[in-house]
């Protein structure tokens, strides 16, 4: 199974590509590592100005055993054109400019106060890629909820949990052809900076002081070309996995051999879990004795980092990945 390598940009080496005075791209390094997202997802231009559109296949063609001096009869597959759509987050940072008059480096002020503004940009970025739905949000993006979201889908993992502590874990695969992030065409992808120079403002008395600012653009939607290299484990009892009492391991290979990369190679394939849904896999993973001594996780060396992996599959941490999930039903 291909792990974490493909010839497609990802949103860093995009951003430490587009950034030659390499000041976002170090904090783009820096946030990535607080979400792993921005260091997996591979990143395609639209190919309709803001959406993108792909098409799908719903049907295979029939076949038929040939007779001499009989026709063939005739079929064609089944497909649809999904069109996936693009939203942006923004943020404006303010500095007072008598700060920076005193500082021996105004630069470095500026991108201190602004981190805060991208770690949040991050965080909503994260939060969209699974939560967000156009349906209810038209202006967000589409995120992997919203497209697993029934056990009818043959790619759901029902974990059975009931109870207001819900959690899910997702397989997915990156890659132009299964699933990856989109940005519309003609923009920068991941994160843009302008500076918009010296601006006036006023204090919460209405007097005026000025300042420096910088406005932070990043423009992104989803798109899930073939939905059978993804897999959710929905409907997880947080509590209860913590008390031991949720086999992980089961759901994990349920999910696992429904992946259609399992068997096709391509792509990169990523587990994304929160910290409770991997310290509950590390604790079973622990062996317990001579009655327990199967090799559930590795560490292995990927670009360079240690990642665990299951199946050599690496295992990205994501805060994004909520404990309240609504039960999918």
């Amino acid at each position: 199974m291909a792990t974490l390598t493909a010839s497609n940009l990802t949103l860093l080496d995009i951003a430490k590509q587009t950034d030659p005075d390499g000041g976002i791209a170090d904090v783009v390094e820096v946030l990535a590592k607080q979400n792993p997202i921005v260091e997996d997802a591979i990143a395609m231009e639209c190919n309709m100005g803001t959406k993108h559109r792909h098409t799908i296949r719903t049907g295979l063609p029939s076949v038929s055993w040939g007779a001499l001096y009989q026709g063939i009869p005739q079929s064609k597959g089944l497909t649809q054109q999904v069109d996936d759509t693009t939203g942006f987050v923004e943020a404006l940072s303010s500095v007072d400019k008598r700060l920076l008059d005193i500082s021996k480096n105004p630069a470095k002020v500026r991108l201190n106060e602004a981190s805060g503004f991208l770690e949040a940009m991050n965080q909503e970025v994260s939060t969209g890629f699974f939560y967000h739905d156009t349906a209810t949000t038209p202006e967000k993006i589409k995120g992997l909820a919203s497209r697993y979201n029934t056990l009818s889908n043959s790619q759901v993992v029902n974990a059975s949990g009931s109870d207001s502590d819900l959690t899910s874990i997702w397989f997915v695969t990156w890659g132009e052809n299964f699933t990856h992030m989109i940005y519309p065409e003609g923009v920068t992808a991941g994160l843009k900076r302008e500076d918009k120079g010296e601006q006036r403002v006023l204090d919460g008395n209405n007097n005026p002081y000025f300042v420096k600012e910088e406005l932070f653009t990043w423009h992104l939607g989803v798109a899930v070309r073939d939905w059978r290299y993804n897999a959710r484990i929905a409907n997880i009892d947080v509590s209860n996995a913590r008390g031991g009492s949720v086999d992980l391991y089961t759901y994990m290979r349920n999910a696992y051999y429904k992946l259609q990369s399992r068997r096709v190679a391509g792509g990169k394939q990523v587990i994304y879990m929160n910290r409770d849904m991997l310290e509950v896999l590390d604790a079973l993973a622990t062996n317990k004795g001579s009655s327990d001594n199967f090799v559930r996780l590795e560490r292995r060396e990927v670009e360079g980092q240690e990642v665990m992996t299951y199946r050599g599959i690496p295992i990205r941490e994501t805060d994004a990945l909520l404990n309240t999930e609504t039960a999918v039903a």
